[in-house]
C-alpha cells in the first residue's frame, strides 16, 4: 500500500511544480491604437515561469532595466529583431524596455510572485512617456 501511495505522489509531482511560459508581443501599434508597445504591458508570473517576448514587428528589442530589478535578479539583454526568452526566478518586480523605442514609452512591467511593488519602482529615471505608460497599466497598489 505504501508503494502505491508513493508512486501516486511522485506521479503527481510534475503537475505541482509545472512552470508556465507567458508570451508578450512587441508591436508597432497595439490593439488600442497606441504606438510602440509590449502587448500586454503588464504580466504576473510565479517564480520559475518563463517570459517569452516576440518581435512581431521589425526593429524591437527587449532588455531589463537595471534600476527596476528585484534584489538578486539577473538582468538580460536581447538583440534587435530577435525573440527573448528568460526564466524569472527572483520574486519581485521587473521593468523591461525596448531600447530603440524607450523614449517613446515602449516599456512593460512583470510582477513575479506576490511581492508588493517597491515604492520607488517608477523612480528609475524613466522617460516621461515610459513612466506614463507604466502608470496606466500597473495594478493599483502594486
Amino acid at each position: 500500500m505504501k508503494k502505491i501511495l508513493l508512486t501516486a505522489a511522485v506521479g503527481l509531482l510534475p503537475f505541482a511544480v509545472a512552470a508556465e511560459t507567458v508570451e508578450v508581443r512587441m508591436l508597432n501599434k497595439g490593439p488600442d491604437g497606441a504606438r510602440m508597445v509590449f502587448e500586454p504591458a503588464f504580466v504576473q508570473l510565479q517564480p520559475g515561469d518563463t517570459l517569452r517576448i516576440l518581435p512581431e514587428d521589425r526593429g524591437h528589442s527587449a532588455q531589463s532595466i537595471a534600476a527596476m530589478l528585484p534584489e538578486g535578479a539577473e538582468g538580460f539583454k536581447g538583440k534587435t529583431g530577435k525573440q527573448v526568452e528568460v526564466t524569472l526566478e527572483a520574486e519581485g518586480w521587473y521593468g523591461i524596455k525596448c531600447l530603440p523605442h524607450f523614449s517613446m514609452g515602449m516599456v512593460m512591467a512583470v510582477q513575479v510572485g506576490d511581492a508588493q511593488m517597491p515604492a520607488d519602482f517608477l523612480d528609475a529615471g524613466l522617460p516621461k512617456k515610459a513612466r506614463e505608460r507604466l502608470e496606466a497599466v500597473l495594478p493599483q497598489g502594486g
